[in-house]
């Protein structure tokens, strides 16, 4: 039986509204995996005012929380490291060995980024000219997007989601159609991430 997706907005599954759907195929077989969701205009709308309306909260986390989130996410990937490249080469092609290089790619970024808390540190300069101090200040954007393309379905999403998320931004994932599998998996191992390090251990 073929499985319907459905869009990710606000740490639930959404089903698609607009009644248009891609066929995403197994390549190996050719046959019809899934039926995913296309979003409409109003769809694409609401979720960006749900990123709007949860953002603020988020940059108001201070970068050593939004840190530990990072190290989660990476905790639950690697707990799911075989299953997240097996369902890669199934739905890309790829071969499990290059799926798991694929996953690994963006991991990189991920660790990379538990170094926001030093990454967003601002600058102060006492005395730049005469009577003049300077200092400077790194704020998130706001709301931010991707829209990533079908050769890397992991590492692309990642290296696009993890800095602006580390960063305080909310983000919107727009992936590719035709292998969207462990991006949607990937955003709920993000929510449950964010869950699990702001709950007292």
């Amino acid at each position: 039986m073929v499985q319907e997706l459905t869009h990710f907005i606000g740490g639930k599954h959404v089903k698609g509204t607009s009644g248009r759907f891609a066929d995403a195929f197994w390549p190996m077989t050719g046959e019809v995996a899934s039926k995913v969701p296309l979003a409409s205009k109003a769809e694409v709308r609401a979720a960006v005012e749900n990123a709007k309306a949860a953002q603020p909260a988020w940059a108001a986390t201070n970068p050593q929380r939004r840190a530990r989130v990072m190290m989660r996410f990476l905790e639950l990937v690697h707990a799911e490291y075989d299953s997240l490249a097996e369902l890669l080469a199934k739905e890309h092609g790829k071969t499990v060995a290059d799926a798991k290089g694929d996953i690994q790619r963006g991991l990189e970024v991920v660790e990379f980024c538990i170094g926001a808390p030093h990454m967003l540190k601002g600058e102060f300069t006492d005395g730049a000219g005469p009577g003049i101090d300077m200092y400077s200040l790194r704020q998130p954007l706001g709301v931010v997007a991707g829209i990533t393309p079908f050769n890397f379905p992991a590492m692309i999403p990642l290296w696009k989601c993890a800095p602006a998320i580390a960063c305080g931004n909310a983000f919107i994932l727009k992936p590719s159609e035709r292998d969207v599998g462990v991006p949607l998996r990937l955003a709920e191992l993000f929510i449950e991430a964010g869950r699990k390090a702001h709950s007292p251990r």
